[in-house]
């Protein structure tokens, strides 16, 4: 899912390329996009878009009136610029809209289609729109805790939960926590001070530094490579390569469809945390360190 580098660099390519020219056309393909019907999505078409803003993840396209458009681009969404009158593709593609100079493209690689378009009137009918996390990049260290304390859940859940903090995903919260030396499911109740101002410090580092690695890597154009998995990662997607700091293999923590990738050593103090499938797979024989894991794995081979 774009999260708050990726959304960011999303908007200022959209500033840069479309603002201060018209919505000539808006072609709707898929119809579970569109969730709204008053006001109509052909109230847009002619108007100028005048500006964007974030809110937690979803991109706002500003227009007079006090008129919005808001797209959602949940795990698959994702946008292109294409010459005008680009098509919509059969498979992938959501909905199109057309400025004089090009056609922005909204697609989805999955088959469940769960992005979203919301057509809006009014800064209040906005707000409702908006689940209150906290902007992470303008909080204080106090702000920040007092978010954390607002409901005992793991850090890994906290960071991601969009009540609490704003546009932080299942990969920035892996590189936060690995940053900040914090096991994803350390309590956020039971922080010491200590932890709190790291966990701070390496949230806005995180977020400041990914934000710029992807303006370098759009290069000032539209981008077009949005995704949740990068080379530069230091745990996020990278399960069983060495760990930047200390070189020993990345592990992970798996439910459902959620993923959580961490240092043993770096954050657990070298305790392996349960992986539910392996968990009921292992049973009793669940290693509790790297090295118990390692005599497992060569006992299984020598078999």
């Amino acid at each position: 899912m774009p999260e708050f580098p990726d959304l960011t660099v999303y908007l200022e390519a959209i500033d840069q390329h479309l603002v201060g020219k018209p919505l000539e056309r808006i072609r709707i393909a898929s119809p579970f996009l569109l969730r709204t019907h008053d006001p109509s999505v052909g109230v847009l078409e002619g108007q100028v878009l005048r500006g964007t803003r974030r809110l937690g993840k979803r991109l706002v396209f500003c227009f007079d009136d006090a008129l919005f458009l808001v797209l959602h681009l949940m795990i698959a969404g994702r946008l292109r610029l294409k010459p005008k009158g680009t098509a919509v593709t059969r498979k992938v593609g959501l909905a199109a809209f057309d400025f004089p100079d090009g056609t922005l493209l909204l697609t989805e690689a999955s088959p469940k289609k769960r992005a979203s378009l919301h057509v809006i009137r009014g800064e209040d009918a906005l707000a409702e729109l908006d689940p209150g996390g906290l902007e992470p990049m303008g909080a204080s260290v106090e702000a920040f805790h007092e978010r954390l304390l607002v409901e005992n859940h793991t850090l890994k859940r906290s960071l991601t939960d969009p009540r609490l903090f704003a546009a932080i995903g299942n990969a920035y919260s892996d590189e936060i926590l690995h940053r900040a030396m914090l096991s994803p499911v350390q309590l956020s109740t039971r922080l010491t001070r200590e932890q709190v101002t790291a966990l701070h410090a390496a949230t806005q580092e995180v977020l400041a530094e990914w934000t710029e690695r992807l303006r370098k890597q759009a290069r000032g154009r539209f981008p077009d490579k949005v995704t949740a998995f990068q080379d530069a990662m230091a745990v996020h997607g990278r399960y069983g390569q060495p760990c930047p700091r200390c070189g020993q293999p990345v592990q992970r923590i798996r439910r459902a469809a959620n993923e959580a990738n961490y240092c043993a050593p770096c954050q657990t103090g070298g305790k392996l945390l349960a992986d539910r499938g392996l968990s009921l797979l292992l049973h009793d024989d669940w290693p509790g360190t790297l090295e118990e894991l390692e005599e497992i794995k060569r006992s299984r081979r020598d078999h």
